[in-house]
Order: structure tokens, then C-alpha cells, then sequence
């Protein structure tokens, strides 16, 4: 099959920059109000991905900590670094029933911004990984159309457990449109079977997915979270570890025969949320020793608190205020990992990597004002470089709709999408940071550092290739805008070459920990709400520091410093521009106007309705004064035009 690829993205908003914009929130959707929010925030009725609540920073640590240390590496015989990890450690889990948005439109119509952001991770780290799936997958069946000829569509009727999922029908084009993504940048793929009925497997999802993708696609996921089945009335209250090894079971039977011969060695589980189950029970089965040909990855799936209480009304209600310190501490990504370390070790030993599946700062969304802060952006690196020292094969950070404050990256609304941007939250920030720190090579271990005599304020990473160090990370959480806590790391290295006369330095800064938006990566940013095209922008800064007997690095009170120790370490992910994708032709070419941007601010496109409650139409085609159809709202706005780049490719199994 041949087909035409139009990629398209907004370049620039039509109407000009805005300092600040109005969001215009969907009927009957709520803010979830802290107890920290003004008067003014309380009355936010936008979209969660874009909710302005701003926390206030911890305090300043007292007693203070000690702002000048020690930091001696050695070059070679280092005890306790990591198993090799590859660049592609930090990835993304996109809940299905947002690819639509995320993505691109179907196989022809691709996110320019996504392309972007995705080739920024490429670049150092050699390739990405990202998982399609979530709670929506298990319900998705693959159709050969929909009703509305789009590649996915959503029965909001027949939503299900306590985060309402709704039940998904799709098309094979969803497959080739991730294909043709990673005919574009090397990206490789999870996908989920689907696993609601074990009687009956829909394993359509495999074999599309074989076909088209190849060898991008590198596992299928066996049952989401299937720990919390019985809770969520999926399966009878007895349900546990061995009926889940039943079921696994019978689907390695149901894939048995030539049609699923790569795809019966790429499966993956347990895939537990370790809320009714621990690990340990799943392996206490003979789960691994039984299935040990078919699984490719062993998964588990975890978030470290929950708001599901402001979200769908269940479970203990949460402070985001009273939470926020937690996050900001060298202990919050060890309390996580320490329930997996027995996990990671098992892994080991039967020659299995295990991942986390999926992850983020809460579940049901996250919290306003910690989630979308520059802390989250701290907390999520500290994190990943954490499980990436306890022997995690590789993290993928969940990406859901407008209606959570996590996302790494966030399209805007639909009916805004011709005049907005992007916007890209503090997580994403973090996955370009860890792509860097372990760079292309597939060979990089890491050793947590102990730092400054192990202070959770300021810990560091080391970063190893054929057994010398060849980059640090070195991490701030304190907010001081005096710069009493900035502190100074006194680096040296035994043994080898000893400590070089010179390092480089790039660092990820904010003002505070609670600012949202506008981080620097380098110097570079991806600006504000609705504000990316997903390209850096700014001049990069790469500071040189000169060494004697010890090179002094510099950590503001709060940043991170990533320290190249050598050339070829920094050559390493600065190799080359990164791939972009321009946009040269049109797909929007009548209602181009342009409208003024206070106009804009502050219209919901209704003005001017008449008694009758009609609407004027802007459609080509349509009859001044006409009713809206059922279910559809039509407004009045500035519409841009979209420029899009043409590329024919050819779909072909294995081609990628």
C-alpha cells in the first residue's frame, strides 16, 4: 500500500503572542479546587492541562545543608553500577483513546509537533520508546471502519470502572499511522491485547500490528493492572495471581501456529499496579519459569499517590499543598523503587528486564500545581535515573487527554487546534535531560552517587561507559532566589586519566520549583501554554569550566546540572541537528482571517446569538442563521492556516 503523508502543525499563532489566554472548558467538566487555590483560581473553569494553580515551595532546608562537597570518581574497578541501559530508558505510555489527538489525525495526517519532540529524543538517545494502551485497551476492538470514518471512536455510553473508561472501536489505519511515524523518526512500540474477555481474545491487535510495524513492535502487553480486576468488577472477587496465570495461559495457546510466530515471544506481564498483588506473588507461580519463551519484558505499573477523590469522587482526599514537599526529595523515587529491588534482582537472575509500564506523579491525573510544576520536572528525572540504578530496563511516563495535569506534551483542544500550539509540561523536560545523561551508546550504567553525604536535598548520579565515568547529574530541589543554597560540587577522578582539565555543562533551570512553564534546558525552552511547536527554542548554552586538582560545578537552588566529563561524552548527543519536520502545504484554505487578539480572549464564538439561540455560519456552504446539528457545536474563530509536508511512503511489513 502506498500512501500520502501529510504532516501538519501550527508554525505560529495567526493571531499574534499572548502573554496570557482565556481557556474555554467543556460543559460539565470541573476543576479540582485545592484548599491552596486564591479566590481567582477557584474560578478556573478551564482544562486541567492548563490549570494555573501555583503552589508554594518548601521552606529552605534547616539547619542548611553543607553548599561545598567532595565528589571523587575513579576510572575503572567502580562496585555497584547499574546493568547497561539503553538512551531510550525514559518513555511515554499514551492512553488509546487519545491517539487520535496526540499522534495525528489517521496514517496520512501526522503531528508536526510530536515528530518534533520525539526527533529531539532520537537525537541523544538513539531511538524512543512508547507504549499505545492503558484502561482503554482493554475493551478496543479493532473495526474495519467507524461510523464517522475517523480511525477511532469512543461509546462514552458504556464507560466502565471507577476512572470511566469508555469501550473503544478503532481501525487498522491507527497501526499504519504509527508506522509511518516510525518511517519518520525511530520510534518502537507496545501495544495491549485486548484482555476483558479470555474466552474469546481479540488478537486482531497482534496481528496488524506484526504486519505493519515489524520489528518496531518490541511487545504486547498481557492484561492492564490486572491486580485490580476484582476491585473494579472485572473479574469475580476471588480472582488472583494463578487465575492470571491461567489466562496467560490460554492466550500463549490461543497465538500458538505460524500467524503469531514473532508475536509469541513478545509478550509482556504481569503488568500489576501492586495494589492487591506484590510482585512476589505473580512470581511465587512459576509464572516466568513457565512462560519464560514468550515474554519479552516483565512490567510492572505504579504511581505514587492518587486523586482520584477530586476526579471521580473515591478514596481519601489529597492536598496538592500539603503534598508538594514529598516530591521534592531524593527519597521520593527510592521509596517507590524499594518495594521493586527483590523484583529487579529476579529479573536478573532468569535473564528477564523488567520495566515500569506505566507511571507519573498520580494517578486520575495528577495534582494541580505539582504535576505541571519545575518540580515534577526535578522529582521525574530523579526518578527514572533511580529505576535506571535499580536495574529497570526502561520507564514509560503516561500521556492522557486535556483533563490531567501531567502530560509531557499536551495538543490543544480540538476546536482550537488550527490557532494554538502546543504545550509541553515538565516531563518531557526531564526525558530530553535522562536521554542526554545516558546517551546513544546503549551502554551506559549508572550509580547513584550518595551525594554531600547523602542529603535527599542535593543527590547525583554517575553515569558509566566501559567502566569510567563519562557524565554526572547533579540535582538542586531547594528553591533560594538568594543563592545561599546554591551549592558547589568539588568533582575529581582517580585512577586512569584522572580529573580532565576541563568539563561542559548544561543545566535545567526554573525560578522555583512551583513555576509553571518556560524551564530552560541549556538556555532553550519550549515556552508556555499553548506555546510549542515541539522545537527548542533559544540559543543552547554550554558552559565550560576550567579544572585543576578538583572542577567546581555549580548547582542553583533549583536546577540540575548535567557535567560532560569528556569531549566525546557531549559529541555523543550534540552529533548533528536535530531531524524537523517543516510544513509546506495547505489543508485550510477558506475562513483564514484573521481576528484581533483581544477580540479573541475574550469570545466563546457565541456572540451575537439571536433569541432563537442561532448561530451565524462561517461554513462554506451553509445558510446564515441556521440551527446547529444535533451534537455538534459550531463557533466562530480565527482560523489558520496549516501548512503540512508531503511525503509518500510505502507501508510495507518488516520495511521498518
Amino acid at each position: 500500500m502506498v500512501a500520502k503523508l501529510a504532516v501538519f502543525g501550527v508554525l505560529a499563532p495567526i493571531v499574534g503572542a499572548c502573554a496570557s489566554v482565556t481557556v474555554y472548558y467543556q460543559v460539565n467538566q470541573h476543576h479540582l479546587a485545592s484548599s491552596t487555590n486564591s479566590a481567582a483560581l477557584a474560578d478556573y473553569t478551564g482544562a486541567a492541562a492548563y490549570d494555573p494553580t501555583v503552589l508554594n515551595p518548601p521552606p529552605t532546608p534547616n539547619p542548611p545543608i553543607p553548599i561545598r562537597f567532595e565528589l571523587e570518581l575513579r576510572n575503572g574497578g567502580t562496585p555497584g553500577l547499574s546493568i547497561t541501559q539503553t538512551g531510550a530508558f525514559f518513555g511515554f505510555s499514551i492512553e488509546m483513546s487519545v491517539v487520535d489527538q496526540v499522534l495525528g489525525r489517521n496514517s496520512t495526517v501526522l503531528q508536526v509537533p510530536f515528530l518534533n519532540l520525539m526527533a529531539n529524543l532520537a537525537k541523544r538517545a538513539g531511538g524512543v520508546r512508547i507504549r499505545v494502551g492503558g484502561n482503554t485497551q482493554e475493551g478496543a476492538v479493532l473495526v474495519d471502519s467507524t461510523p464517522s470514518g475517523r480511525i477511532l471512536e469512543k461509546d462514552i455510553s458504556g464507560v466502565s470502572n471507577p476512572t470511566q473508561t469508555p469501550p473503544l472501536d478503532y481501525t487498522r489505519d491507527l497501526i499504519y499511522m504509527m508506522g509511518n511515524i516510525s518511517h519518520l523518526v525511530p520510534v518502537d512500540w507496545f501495544l495491549g491485547i485486548p484482555f476483558n474477555d479470555t474466552e474469546h481474545f481479540r488478537l486482531a491487535v497482534a496481528e496488524v500490528g506484526q504486519q505493519v510495524l515489524g520489528r518496531r513492535l518490541i511487545g504486547l502487553q498481557v492484561g492492564n493492572e490486572p491486580d485490580l480486576y476484582s476491585r473494579h468488577g472485572h473479574r469475580p472477587s476471588t480472582y488472583g495471581p494463578f487465575d492470571y496465570f491461567g489466562e496467560f495461559g490460554a492466550l500463549v495457546a490461543a497465538m500458538s501456529g505460524e500467524a503469531h510466530g514473532a508475536n509469541q515471544h513478545l509478550l509482556i506481564g504481569p503488568n500489576i499496579a501492586t495494589g492487591d498483588w506484590t510482585p512476589e506473588m505473580v512470581w511465587n507461580t512459576g509464572f516466568v519459569d513457565s512462560y519464560s519463551s514468550n515474554l519479552a519484558y516483565l512490567a510492572v505499573e505504579h504511581y505514587p499517590a492518587d486523586n482520584c477523590f477530586a476526579q471521580f469522587g473515591i478514596g481519601t482526599p489529597a492536598d496538592p499543598q500539603e503534598l508538594f514537599a514529598s516530591y521534592l526529595t531524593h527519597a521520593a523515587g527510592r521509596a517507590i523503587i524499594e518495594p521493586y529491588l527483590n523484583s529487579t534482582a529476579f529479573a536478573q537472575e532468569k535473564g528477564k528486564r523488567l520495566m515500569m509500564f506505566e507511571t507519573n506523579t498520580a494517578s486520575c491525573g495528577g495534582f494541580p500545581g505539582i504535576s505541571d510544576s519545575f518540580g515534577a520536572a526535578l522529582w521525574a528525572l530523579d526518578y527514572g535515573m533511580q529505576m535506571a540504578h535499580s536495574n529497570f530496563s526502561g520507564a514509560l511516563f503516561h500521556v492522557g487527554g486535556q483533563n490531567v495535569f501531567y502530560n509531557p506534551f499536551t495538543p490543544p483542544p480540538t476546536n482550537q487546534s488550527t490557532f494554538r500550539q502546543w504545550t509541553i509540561g515538565p516531563v518531557y523536560y526531564s526525558a530530553l535531560v535522562m536521554a542526554e545523561a545516558l546517551g546513544p551508546s546503549n551502554g551506559a550504567r549508572v550509580l547513584d552517587l550518595e551525594a554531600n553525604g547523602g542529603n535527599d536535598n542535593t543527590p547525583a548520579y554517575g553515569i558509566y561507559e566501559g567502566g569510567n565515568p563519562v557524565r554526572i547529574l547533579l540535582f538542586n530541589y531547594i528553591t533560594d532566589s538568594s543563592g545561599a543554597n546554591d551549592y558547589t560540587a568539588m568533582l575529581s577522578i582517580a585512577a586512569g586519566d584522572g580529573t580532565p582539565r576541563q568539563v561542559k555543562i548544561k543545566r535545567l533551570l526554573a525560578s522555583s520549583v512551583s513555576q509553571k512553564g518556560n524551564f530552560t534546558w541549556a538556555g532553550q525552552t519550549f515556552g508556555s501554554n499553548f506555546g510549542s511547536d515541539g522545537r527548542l527554542e533559544g540559543t543552547e548554552v554550554i558552559e565550560t569550566v576550567t579544572c585543576e586538582a578538583q572542577c567546581l560545578i555549580k548547582v542553583p537552588a533549583p536546577g540540575a546540572a548535567l557535567v560532560f566529563l569528556t569531549d566525546g561524552a557531549l559529541a555523543e548527543v550534540e552529533s548533528g541537528p536535530t531531524t524537523t519536520f517543516p510544513t509546506t502545504a495547505l489543508t485550510k484554505t477558506v475562513n483564514t482571517a484573521t481576528i484581533d487578539p483581544a477580540v479573541l480572549e475574550t469570545s466563546n464564538g457565541h456572540t451575537g446569538m439571536n433569541a432563537k439561540g442561532r448561530l451565524g455560519s462561517t461554513s462554506k456552504g451553509s445558510v446564515s442563521g441556521s440551527k446547529p446539528a444535533k451534537g455538534r457545536i459550531r463557533t466562530g474563530y480565527a482560523a489558520a492556516v496549516i501548512l503540512t509536508y508531503l511525503l509518500a511512503t510505502t507501508l510495507v511489513a518488516g520495511l521498518f
